[in-house]
């Protein structure tokens, strides 16, 4: 017999190495072994907490229509609930993602394989994802594309399917997904793309978002080429024939549908211009409504403001067309020097709805709206008066103090009944002799508010402009130079101030934030009305004082076509000019600064003018532009005030000799120098000239500069030079407000 053919014995050998049941065997095996280490996979792989970007949002601030004033934060995303998306929208975005969303267990085997099969294949990189994986991959992961990240994907997809709700997942995977144009989810997109918030989103534009997700640059409509569009309408068509497909969508409504051609992009609100100071403003309010700075930093805020879009515009055109268009801030370092800042705020609600803070946020980062390091000068006056009023206060020799109280106009007279000397400088060192409170008012004379400071005493004037709305109660010392508005206060402030006067007395506080709503929780502007913190008598009587300034005196350049008061203010070194004023409508403070590259303070002399910038120029110009651009070219409200009987026209009854003033030497137009302190002879508040004169008409001169003062109270007899000399007067009747 012959041997064995070995070749057949070795493939004998090999069958019975591989037979069909141990091959089948070994298949179970590796399929328990696979099966065990997704199993494994499954165990170890844990839902990780939402990475940074996921939850990022930007904070949102709207004027007080509902348009968006600024978007902050680095990733433009505000998020929103399902309820918040229309029905057919969220069936959009499933018809082009996954249809199978509502019944998959989180992951899609077989599109994941196909998708791999056609990446290996050269056919082209294939998603293969459902919503729930997107989802994932947005909120918990990176973008990586490695097979580790894929892995994890799908283990916490399965995880999120079981844990989470089908709708609170479409939510997440909507409101996290990336449209192009800097737009994180759908409601940045659908602003972005059509201008509109997400819940007025069509069936249509919500298809077109939704292609936008395969490749967001290149199916932007506007900047897409041909083969983009062509593409993108391919994928629009595809989304709507599957909502049809599944039920979601008629087939009438879809014949009707036209391609929903998505607006040119815009740029994101920024910083810049006016927006930073009141973006800073607002958010400094909610802190101090209780809302921590790392909450508003986290973002996710919509805050809308009290602002108004038009009256905004209005004081920004007021003052590039009476400060910026006089300036060349880049050739004349002095001009460089001029800084504005104005608030406007509605005495009836407190609402602030117009600021201004500079030439811009981008290039001068501190607010001169809500700076309060310069002096307020002259416009403190009228709290001197309301202050004397409320309190009842007299004289040195018992007369009532109201606007038609008789006082010494002398330039550099001494004060009567202080501890403490203080002989301050009228203007231009002019002696007025006797006048009544309201021509020294209207000519903002010094030597009277000083006096009446005195008989009201500095505690007790203290104690009012604190009750009004002046902030910085260590700012001031109870001596007659405060009088002239030696203090800090900001444009804010004096806004705020004069807006209790408007409002009869009734506390008014200058209130930015409307509402401010975060998720589930709403944060109320602050209460901007407040109780009685004056008699209404003694608020009306400084709005009586007032008017007579606007229409006879220094802040005549801010009359107009409406009823008005105010007060003009210029500061010690020329450092600050003011004019704060209102109308029945609408209070308004502007104040112009003098500071440095640096940051200090300088003069405002030879900059706007030649000569002192005095708060009845270029700031009561501002003013009256603005009121008028405010109001719409004028108003025919009027006030309405209670007062001790002074004429509504801001006059009063000449000086008359009264029986209780005693007789003084006739005051002189000549300079005088009077001793002071202990040493002093007896001096009256009160003068009788011997034939009382009323302010003669005329056409109104130029306001002329003021004198800078120094205040250095001491005790030694000495003349002491205020910091406040007055403002420039129109010593006439000049223009009549209506």
């Amino acid at each position: 017999m012959g041997r064995p053919d070995k070749g057949k014995a070795k493939k004998r050998g090999i069958r019975r190495l591989f037979t069909w049941k141990k091959l089948l065997g070994t298949f179970f095996v590796f399929c328990l072994l696979g099966m065990g280490a997704l199993y494994v996979v499954y165990l170890m792989v844990p839902v990780p907490t939402a990475n940074a970007e996921a939850t990022m949002q930007s904070n949102i601030y709207k004027y007080s229509s509902g348009k968006i004033l600024a978007r902050t934060g680095k990733i433009n995303r505000e998020i929103v609930g399902l309820d918040k998306i229309p029905l057919e929208v969220q069936k959009a975005f499933v018809a082009a993602e996954n249809k199978t969303f509502y019944k998959d267990n989180g992951v899609d085997i077989k599109g994941t394989t196909r998708a791999a099969w056609n990446t290996v294949t050269g056919k082209g990189k294939q998603g293969g994802s459902t919503i729930t994986q997107q989802y994932v991959k947005n909120f918990y992961l990176s973008q990586d594309q490695t097979a580790t990240r894929k892995l994890k994907e799908m283990v916490i997809a399965i995880k999120v399917d079981q844990k989470m709700s089908k709708s609170d997942i479409l939510a997440g995977y909507m409101n996290t997904s990336y449209y192009g144009r800097s737009a994180y989810g759908i409601q940045a997109a659908a602003r972005a793309y059509y201008g509109v918030d997400a819940t007025q989103l069509t069936t249509a534009q919500g298809a077109y978002l939704a292609s936008l997700l395969q490749a967001p640059n290149q199916y932007d409509w506007t900047s897409a080429n041909a083969t983009g569009r062509k593409l993108v309408e391919e994928r629009w068509n595809y989304v709507l024939d599957n909502m049809v497909g599944e039920g979601w969508l008629s087939s009438t409504e879809r014949a009707a549908m036209k391609f929903p051609v998505p607006q040119k992009p815009k740029p994101a609100p920024g910083m810049e211009g006016q927006t930073g100071y009141i973006v800073e403003a607002a958010n400094q309010e909610l802190m101090r409504q209780g809302v921590k700075e790392e909450d508003i930093k986290a973002g996710g805020w919509t805050i809308t403001l009290n602002i108004d879009e038009k009256k905004q515009k209005d004081l920004v055109k007021a003052v590039d067309k009476q400060l910026e268009s006089k300036l060349d801030r880049k050739g004349d370092k002095k001009q460089a020097t001029v800084q504005a800042g104005a608030t406007s705020v509605d005495p009836k609600t407190g609402a602030v709805v117009a600021m201004y803070g500079g030439v811009g946020a981008t290039e001068h980062w501190m607010s001169n709206a809500t700076r309060r390091d310069y002096q307020p000068a002259s416009t403190f006056k009228p709290l001197v008066l309301a202050s004397a009023v409320d309190n009842r206060a007299v004289t040195q020799d018992g007369r009532k103090i109201g606007l038609g109280t008789i006082y010494d106009g002398t330039s550099k007279r001494p004060v009567v009944g202080s501890p403490i000397d203080f002989a301050p400088e009228n203007e231009d060192n002019e002696s007025y002799g006797p006048v009544t409170v309201q021509k020294a008012t209207n000519s903002s004379i010094n030597s009277v508010y000083a006096q009446m400071i005195v008989d009201v005493t500095p505690a007790k004037a203290k104690k009012t402009a604190l009750a009004l709305g002046m902030k910085d109660g260590a700012d001031f010392p109870e001596s007659p130079a405060i009088s002239l508005g030696t203090m800090g206060a900001s444009t804010m402030d004096m806004a705020g101030v004069y807006a209790t006067l408007d409002n009869h007395g009734k506390k008014v506080t200058p209130t930015l934030v409307k509402t401010a709503t975060h998720k589930d929780r709403t944060v109320q502007g602050a209460k901007a009305i407040g109780e009685q913190v004056i008699s209404r008598e003694a608020a009306d009587t400084a709005t009586q004082a007032m008017t007579g300034v606007v229409k006879n005196g220094s802040g005549f350049r801010a009359a107009g076509d409406y009823e008005a008061a105010g007060k003009t203010g210029t500061s010690e070194n020329n450092r600050s000019a003011w004019f704060v004023g209102y109308t029945p409508e609408l209070v308004t403070a502007v104040g112009l600064f003098g500071e440095d590259a640096q940051g200090n303070q300088v003069t405002l002399t030879d900059t706007i003018n030649e000569g002192r910038a005095n708060g009845g120029r270029t700031p009561a110009q501002i003013w009256g532009d603005y009121t008028e651009r405010a109001l719409n070219g004028g108003s025919d409200a009027s006030f309405d005030l209670e007062t001790d009987g002074a004429a509504p026209d801001g006059t009063v009854p000449e000086p008359t000799a009264t029986s209780e003033a005693p007789e003084t030497e006739e005051p002189t137009e000549e300079p005088t120098t009077a001793p002071t302190g202990p040493s002093a002879p007896p001096t009256s508040t009160a003068t009788t000239p011997p034939q009382p004169t009323g302010d003669p008409v005329t056409t109104p001169p130029e306001p002329t500069q003021e004198p800078t003062a120094t205040v250095e109270p001491t005790t030694a007899p000495t003349t002491v030079q205020p910091p406040d000399a007055g403002d420039p007067v129109a010593n006439t009747t000049v223009r009549p407000s209506r």
